[in-house]
């Protein structure tokens, strides 16, 4: 059971990971012309930047799928990847971008620098001028504390 909620943490881990340099160096780069929408105005609920949700979702379900009778390290791993997947939708897309409107803006300091950071790589709608590219991975001066 330890090497099992080891590979759920390594997952979770390698997405946080890859998905910052993903972000940083394939979406801001060659692959922009699909990730540029997410940072377009959009009337629609789907964006053609979804389709990376799809494909890390897919990475997720093939390794389930195929670790699943042994239950081994492809099988947890999936599972990490998968809670990766389920908090970034959460933290990202309801918490942050309000596709679905769950939740007031955060309170908790944590939260607040997540969604501050996350404003602040939005600032703007260009390739180059981006900052912030990790959902956990955070600069620190996001996480000051707000004098009232």
């Amino acid at each position: 059971m330890i090497s099992a909620l080891g590979y759920i943490l390594l997952g979770f881990a390698l997405m946080e990971f890859s998905g910052w340099f993903i972000h940083k160096y394939l979406m801001h780069g060659p692959l922009w012309m699909i990730h540029k929408t997410h940072h377009q105005p959009s009337s629609s609920f789907f964006e053609l930047n979804d389709l990376f949700s799809l494909l890390f979702g897919g990475i997720a379900v093939v390794l389930i799928l195929v670790g699943v009778e042994e239950l081994d390290y492809r099988f947890w791993t999936g599972i990490g990847i998968s809670l990766y997947g389920m908090l970034y939708f959460v933290l990202h897309d309801v918490l942050v971008h309000r596709r679905l409107k769950w939740f007031d803006r955060p309170k908790n300091p944590f939260l607040k620098g997540i969604f501050k950071a996350h404003q602040a790589h939005h600032r703007t709608n260009k390739k180059d001028d981006a900052v912030s590219f990790g959902l956990f991975v955070v600069p620190k001066e996001f996480f000051k504390h707000e004098e009232k």
